[in-house]
Formats: structure tokens, C-alpha cells, sequence
């Protein structure tokens, strides 16, 4: 293990996760919060022209002139679906699918026009689809970390109006602050985002890497700043955790298994999140449930006490269960744990019986108040 972690090539590709994870991560929680999650998907497909266009220009498979065409094109998506948003009826979402159809249909038209040319320089440029993480060099990574090194620099700078614009666009706009071209900036960011990670996650996984952190983070923060340095984190560790897969089993590819890593991120914390998780609000719902049909029981045992006048009065547990519909042994069970009821006996040939005990019946006198108060409050 001490060698594999020494190991050039994996150094290079760890660090090119680390930073495709925390500039995702980052850029990625403005996505998910304003509901824009198609947009990741759309610049990662409309930045499939910019690699052949780059590729072109440059003759050779230089990564500095294939990056560079790649945001071109992006941006030029972002600014289109704009244009049609605005000067259209369609809405976001459809302007978000026709550049992306309209992108990357360029894309593999050029791909495929570059390869029908031959020629050993276009080798390996499909492999911008899949990515290709292991052919990762260190001069590779110089204008990875500049983009990020930007990216990350234009948030902190902008970090009160972006984080304005994203909650309430409309107040930021009545404020004074220029919606329209900081929503023009984060979407620059955010194909900063996917440039970056085209080399080793590619056109088609790079959608999930802007995503799933963020979504990730969501689940366990409740304000902006924490979830972005957690979506980064998650981001960063989705790279570790999926290079160090790949170099493990060398048969498998690092780039899906950085989204995979991610993907599994983001459900676990869909699944387990302590205020937004599905099992969580399962589980309170299971007990508030549980605790409403407690009550409404002790409820009954209550008013019928007090139509025969007697907080003794034995309620037959078959009465119980005809007037709720339901099986009641174990509301009941639960009621007399907590001191409220008690099993009594009553004729031979007669089902159980239960009754009030004085804690049950303080309780139950004690609900009901509260709820004529807040009738009354209500009226």
C-alpha cells in the first residue's frame, strides 16, 4: 500500500480528483439551490465542440488549448439558454435540453469528421468522453488548479451576492445588485467547474460530479456556508475514495468510479440524514403516529369514564377495537408502560378489560384542555 501511494501516476490522479471534488462541490451547491441541475448537464455535453474545436486549433492533443475551447463553448450554452429564456416562452428546463441536445450532437459530429481524418494526434481524444484519469500528468495539472484556483477566488469575493441572489433573487434585484450578470458569473463558474474535470471524468459523467456532492451536503446542512465546505469535502473525498478504487482493481475505469463514489455519497445521505433523511422522517413519523393513536385511546377510555361517571368504569378492549377500526392491544400495551391504563378482569367469559388509572386520567383531562384552547385561539 505504501508504494501504491507513492506511485506518480496515482499522486497525479489523486490530486486531479481532489481537485475536480472541491470545485464540484463548491459550484455544485448554487446548482442544487437554485434548482439548476440541468445546467451541469448541459455545459458538460456543449463542452464536447470546445475539446474537437481546441484539438483543431492546436493540431496536437494539447490539454491547455482543448480546456480552453471546451469553456468557450460552454459559456457560449450558458449565454444561449439565457438568450432563450428571455427573448422566448420556453422556460428553463426546455432551453436547458435543447442546448444540450444541440451541444453535444456538434460534438460527436466533430469528433467523428476529426477521427474519419486518421492521423496518430486525435488518438485517444474520444477517451474526453469517459474521461481518462490515468493519462493524468503533472503539466496537466497546472490549468486544472488555475481554473479552480479562480473559480474558488470569484466565490469568495462574491460571497454575500451570491449567496443574496441564490435564497432571493428578487430582493437582491430591489437591493441593487446586478442579478442578471452575477447569475451570468456563477454560470462561468460552473463551466469552469466542468472544464476542469473533463480530462478525467468526461463530457458524459461530468453532470454527476457537479450534482451529487451538493445534494450530498443538503441533507446534513441547513446553512450556506457549511453546506459548501462539507459538498466540498464530500467532493474531495468521492475523488480519494474512487482513485484510490481504480488503482486497487486496475481494471476499472477512475472516472466512473468517482461518480459512482459520489452517486453512493449522495443516497446514503438521501437515506440517513438526521433532519432530511427518508429513515429519519420515517421513523418521527412512525412515532408521531403512533403517539396521536395513543392518545386518541386514552381519549376514548376518558370520555366513556365520563359518560358512565365512574374514572373507574371497566372499558371492554373489543369495544375499543370496533370503534377504531384497528387492533389496540398494543396502544394499550404501550399505555399502561407509561402508567396511564391498567388490565383489570371482569366476567370469565368476557374479553380483557382495562380502566384509567389517576396518572391516566390527570393526562387525559390535561389533553383535553389543550385542545379546547387551541380551538379557542383558533375561533
Amino acid at each position: 500500500m505504501a508504494t501504491l501511494l507513492t506511485d506518480y501516476t496515482l499522486e497525479n490522479v489523486l490530486l486531479g480528483a481532489v481537485l475536480i471534488g472541491v470545485i464540484s462541490g463548491v459550484l455544485g451547491s448554487f446548482a442544487v439551490l437554485r434548482r439548476q441541475s440541468l445546467l451541469g448537464d448541459t455545459l458538460s455535453h456543449a463542452a464536447l465542440p470546445g475539446v474537437c474545436i481546441g484539438f483543431m486549433l492546436a493540431g496536437a492533443r494539447d490539454l491547455g488549448s482543448i480546456m480552453g475551447g471546451a469553456l468557450v463553448t460552454a459559456v457560449a450554452a450558458a449565454l444561449m439558454t439565457v438568450a432563450i429564456t428571455r427573448h422566448t416562452r420556453l422556460k428553463m428546463d426546455a432551453a436547458l435540453a435543447a442546448t444540450l441536445s444541440l451541444g453535444f450532437a456538434l460534438g460527436v459530429v466533430l469528433l467523428t469528421w476529426i477521427q474519419s481524418r486518421g492521423g496518430a494526434a486525435q488518438a485517444g481524444l474520444d477517451s474526453f468522453l469517459f474521461g481518462q484519469a490515468a493519462a493524468t500528468t503533472r503539466a496537466d495539472l497546472y490549468p486544472m488548479m488555475a481554473l479552480v484556483g479562480i473559480s474558488l477566488l470569484g466565490v469568495v469575493l462574491l460571497w454575500k451576492p451570491l449567496k443574496v441572489m441564490t435564497f432571493d433573487p428578487t430582493f437582491a434585484a430591489v437591493v441593487g445588485l446586478p442579478v442578471h450578470r452575477l447569475e451570468a458569473l456563477l454560470t462561468a463558474m460552473i463551466a469552469l467547474a466542468v472544464v476542469t474535470g473533463l480530462q478525467m471524468v468526461g463530457v458524459v459523467l461530468m453532470t454527476a460530479m457537479v450534482i451529487a456532492p451538493g445534494a450530498a451536503a443538503r441533507q446534513w446542512c441547513g446553512s450556506l456556508m457549511g453546506m459548501v465546505l462539507l459538498s466540498a469535502l464530500l467532493g474531495a473525498l468521492a475523488g480519494v475514495v474512487g482513485g484510490l478504487g481504480s488503482a486497487l482493481a486496475p481494471g476499472l475505469s477512475t472516472g466512473p468510479l468517482i461518480v459512482l463514489t459520489a452517486t453512493l455519497i449522495a443516497l446514503v445521505s438521501l437515506l440517513v440524514a438526521p433532519h432530511r433523511g427518508l429513515v429519519p422522517q420515517w421513523w418521527r413519523q412512525r412515532r408521531r403516529r403512533r403517539s396521536t393513536s395513543t392518545d386518541r385511546i386514552l381519549g376514548t377510555l376518558y370520555e366513556l369514564a365520563r359518560e358512565h361517571d365512574d374514572w373507574r368504569y371497566r372499558v371492554e378492549q373489543g369495544a375499543v377495537d370496533a370503534y377504531h377500526g384497528m387492533v389496540t392491544e398494543p396502544q394499550l400495551v404501550t399505555l399502561a408502560e407509561r402508567g396511564l391504563v391498567t388490565p383489570v378482569q371482569h366476567l370469565p367469559d368476557e374479553g380483557p378489560h382495562w380502566q384509567l388509572t389517576e396518572a391516566g386520567v390527570d393526562h387525559a383531562a390535561a389533553r383535553e384542555r389543550r385542545q379546547r384552547g387551541g380551538r379557542r385561539r383558533r375561533s
